[in-house]
């Protein structure tokens, strides 16, 4: 689906990471930028709530991801949802906060997923759809310098779990605490490896 899915960043010189999915038409294009101890989250809140065009993102909560393949998950799967012309929600952007959730219900999605005012740490979607958008990666990179208060950090596997990510939470929301064999796995790289398979496939199964 996604290129790379080995959960590292290919070498980046900007903010924002260019990332090809596979089966995607050209039309779309998706950049992602992550950004550690943000200041102004109910700021970047508000301007979604206001529905400001400027600021139509996905705003992910970081803490509630273990992996790049699951925001490339949910970010492919918002695209074809978009593509059919079956979106539930304003535009493509909420879609890829939703298709994170292993449940349908909108508002526990964002509330789980999405930004909050506490939210420290995000991962920042943008997908430009051309010949509709007339923004440019440049333009977007610009944007969130300007108005994301955070550090940019590379979006990867070993940034988002050795100190990002909130074990107890997503085994939360993923609904993972009952599986009594994940427990038995002593090796902490095995275990989150079954961890991400288990939240994938309660994505998958979402829309079942």
């Amino acid at each position: 689906m996604a290129s790379p899915e080995d959960g590292a960043a290919p070498p980046s010189s900007g903010v924002l990471e260019t990332i090809p999915l596979e089966h995607v038409p050209s039309t779309h294009t998706v950049h992602i930028g992550l950004f550690k101890d943000v200041t102004n989250a109910e700021f970047l809140q508000q301007q979604l709530l206001g529905r400001n065009a400027e600021y139509e993102y996905a705003f992910i909560d970081a803490s509630s991801v273990i992996s790049r393949f699951q925001v490339l998950a949910a970010v492919y799967k918002a695209i074809t949802i978009q593509l059919s012309g079956s979106m539930k929600t304003p535009n493509i952007h909420s879609e890829i906060v939703c298709s994170l959730s292993p449940n349908n219900n909108i508002s526990e999605a964002y509330r789980r997923f999405g930004i909050t005012p506490t939210s420290k740490h995000l991962i920042i979607v943008k997908v430009l759809i051309s010949p509709t958008s007339t923004l440019t990666p440049a333009a977007v990179e610009q944007h969130l310098l300007a108005n994301v208060k955070g550090t940019p950090t590379p979006f990867t596997d070993d940034t988002l779990q050795s100190s990002l990510t909130d074990w107890p939470k997503v085994r939360k929301y993923y609904k993972l605490n009952n599986v009594g064999w994940l427990d038995s796995v002593k090796d902490e790289t095995v275990k989150r490896k079954e961890m991400e398979m288990l939240v994938l496939g309660s994505m998958a199964l979402r829309s079942l």
